[in-house]
């Protein structure tokens, strides 16, 4: 027995380090057998003409879970508008009415920051060290979030929602950069498994409305925010927990060496890699964007719309008619039906390529009569003086689940068009700059629907 000479304790156990500075073992889980990297991938050649299957879709299914993490901060904020504005926020009209605008600034711009600077500056680190800290943090966020909603604070709604705005900013902050780490973990898999985090990322919105419906059935908002909140904690949890379970499982692993192995090899596909050193060449952004541009509008311009209307203007839509859908009209026709619209628009995308790249703009730029179509609704009953046209509730929903349709579907396939006349060492960057813009469109949106109660409250000169 270690530690023992003859029968006597020596001590040396005491003495030895309880944490090693050694590589660690993994002991048997999820596949039965861990073996070490180079003995999974490279000691035997037939490995690489039948690599490990995705046994029971485990590392699929696991980063769609990391693809709900990736917008659960975002969506569980504009979604709770009944807690922020008729709880929390009740005795501060001006607060309230534009808190989801004051709720997109802090969420977009941190992300507006990060995937610019990201697109310019090859951004290092361990993707583990990143995932494991953004994670940590949002977390620790969310907790706080919790402990906001407990607390009593009618005497100082104005400090709560500056305490509210900085969180948000934060969480978005940290989320960023848990975001671009997800998609670097995906892309050392098959191009499908990127597919999977996208998949997540749009499955959220509507797991977040239901989530939402379910907890109305607590009795108040305060309960109801408390659990709806430790719902969205719960979700970055699992997300952490799957993370370290990634390395146990044989398929990930072979192919995170085959990714190492190609770094090695070839030096200049790891000048590319946002982890390794940057690249002696220039990256030729002038002539990406030139060749990209019009997919590049049909991105902005697609998300613009989208949020100049979604969910600052449709969520203060009431019904014209008394009592349709009762309290959860808002909740079912803006963010339900919006959000899973847009998923079923991303998987019609993958399914039907049209329009194709020339007609797209088309399709895109038409989607502007989305504006003025939901301020002529039933919008901010209270001080407007633009007529009220679209009086039928049953329009407005179908609209609402258009306009989430062909958000879904005109931003799929812009992304997918972006790379397509670009040179293939350029299409990583393209890329990176598609979502860039994609971003922009978002806080451009936001920033648009901030005049939407001023539009609709404008005077209309009298006639003659």
């Amino acid at each position: 027995m270690p530690g023992h000479r003859q029968g006597r304790w020596d001590g040396a156990d005491e003495k030895a380090p309880f944490l090693r500075n050694e590589p660690v073992k993994l002991t048997p889980a999820w596949e039965g057998a861990n073996l070490p990297n180079d003995t999974l991938n490279l000691k035997d050649i037939a490995m690489d003409l039948a690599p490990p299957k995705d046994k029971w879709n485990l590392i699929y299914l696991t980063l769609i879970i990391h693809g709900l993490g990736t917008l659960i901060g975002w969506n569980m904020f504009i979604t709770a508008t009944d807690y922020f504005k008729k709880y929390k926020l009740v005795n501060e009209p001006d607060l309230s009415t534009n808190f989801l605008t004051y709720v997109g600034w802090a969420s977009q711009i941190p992300n507006l920051a990060f995937n610019w600077l990201n697109v310019f500056v090859k951004i290092g680190g361990s993707l583990t060290t990143r995932i494991v800290w953004s994670l940590t943090m949002e977390v620790l966020i969310f907790v706080v979030t919790i402990i906001l909603a407990m607390v009593d604070s009618s005497q100082w709604q104005v400090t709560f929602f500056w305490l509210t705005i900085v969180t948000v900013f934060l969480l978005n902050t940290f989320n960023a950069i848990f975001q671009n780490s997800v998609y670097g973990m995906a892309a050392r898999l098959p191009p499908s498994y990127t597919g999977a985090v996208v998949l997540g990322s749009n499955v959220c919105g509507t797991l977040v409305s239901l989530l939402a419906l379910a907890a109305r059935g607590f009795q108040n908002l305060r309960t109801s925010a408390i659990y709806y909140f430790i719902g969205g904690m719960f979700v970055l949890l699992i997300c952490f927990d799957t993370f370290f379970a990634l390395p146990l499982n044989r398929f990930y692993r072979y192919h995170d060496t085959l990714q190492q192995r190609t770094m090695h090899v070839n030096p200049a596909l790891a000048a590319t890699n946002a982890a390794a050193s940057p690249g002696k060449s220039r990256t030729p952004y002038g002539t990406i964007f030139l060749q990209s541009a019009i997919q590049l509008y049909n991105v902005f311009i697609t998300f613009f719309v989208s949020l100049s209307v979604f969910p600052a203007v449709m969520e203060a839509i009431q019904p014209s008619e008394p009592g349709f859908l009762g309290d959860i009209f808002v909740t079912i026709t803006c963010y339900l039906t919006f959000n899973f619209m847009a998923m079923i628009g991303n998987v019609t995308a993958s399914l039907w390529q049209f329009p194709g790249p020339r007609l797209l703009p088309v399709f895109t730029t038409a989607r502007l009569v989305f504006i003025p179509f939901f301020l002529l609704c039933n919008y901010q009953v209270k001080g407007r003086q633009l007529p009220v046209l679209i009086k039928n509730d049953w329009v407005y929903w179908v609209a609402s689940a258009l306009l989430g349709w062909s958000s879904g579907h005109g931003s799929s396939l812009g992304m997918m068009y972006v790379t397509r006349n670009v040179a293939p060492e350029n299409a990583s960057t393209a890329g990176m700059i598609g979502a860039a813009v994609l971003v922009s469109g978002l806080v451009g949106g936001i920033t648009a629907g901030r005049a939407a109660p001023l539009l609709v409250s404008l005077a209309l000169p009298a006639r003659a």
